[in-house]
């Protein structure tokens, strides 16, 4: 259970209850190796707790990021997608023509962000992006 662990322990020393429900979602998004929805989550933890209901999925997700053990990447098309903030910054290129994911290295973004501190006295938070354009196959046809 490595992160889950650590996520409960922190859930504990805050107060906040660890209902069995809270105990599957964190356990769901654990075992994914990549990052997972709520609808995801929600699939895999039905599947031990049939009556947990999409809300408490969604309750837990928001209380999780606000707590900063999760975080959050929109994939485009309304897919927001999940994964433990212990993993670390992922940023992605997302073709809008074919869907295709690219992971980005971090330190393709520091010009930018060094960018807008220096210039518009802005601290940009580029834990987690994604940058939506066209791949090359997508844009050779």
């Amino acid at each position: 259970m490595g992160h889950v662990h650590t996520i409960v322990d922190k859930l504990t020393e805050k107060g906040y209850r660890l209902t069995p429900q809270r105990i599957m979602v964190l356990e769901a998004i654990e075992h994914s190796h990549d990052h997972i929805s709520a609808e995801e989550i929600h699939a895999d933890v039905v599947k031990k707790y049939p009556h947990v209901n999409i809300s408490t999925i969604y309750r837990t997700l928001t209380l999780l990021e606000q707590l900063g053990m999760v975080t959050q990447t929109d994939m485009g098309g309304g897919c927001i997608r999940f994964h433990p903030a212990e993993r670390g910054h992922h940023h992605h290129l997302i073709c809008q023509s074919c869907g295709s994911t690219i992971d980005l290295e971090e330190s393709a973004l520091l010009p930018l962000q060094q960018s807008l501190r220096e210039s518009y006295n802005f601290e940009a938070d580029l834990s987690h992006l994604a940058i939506f354009g066209r791949c090359r196959n997508c844009r050779s046809k």
